[in-house]
């Protein structure tokens, strides 16, 4: 299966694969709006055995089939975590 990737010009590190070169009406429009302009990444073959830095290839050729878009934004940032003193102080 091959895919295009496309990177958005409004939202940081967040990505758009779509099954069709240039096909950005499988897009939603209200999600389109929010990413639009693309630029051109890359054209890759999603093999099963092929691994991907962001994504999981099974997830990302699932969404190709049914959706004919993938969508790649950036993992949200975890919350701090407050770690309890062993002595009972809070600073």
């Amino acid at each position: 299966m091959q895919a295009y990737v496309y990177k958005s010009q409004r939202k940081q590190d967040t990505y758009v694969y779509l099954a069709k070169r240039d096909d950005f009406d499988v897009i939603p429009a209200s999600l389109g709006n929010t990413l639009a302009p693309y630029t051109f990444v890359l054209e890759v073959a999603l093999t099963p055995e092929r691994r991907l830095a962001q994504a999981d290839v099974a997830l990302v050729r699932a969404n190709l089939a049914e959706r004919g878009f993938h969508l790649q934004a950036p993992p949200l940032p975890l919350a701090p975590v407050k770690i309890a003193r062993i002595d009972g102080r809070d600073d």
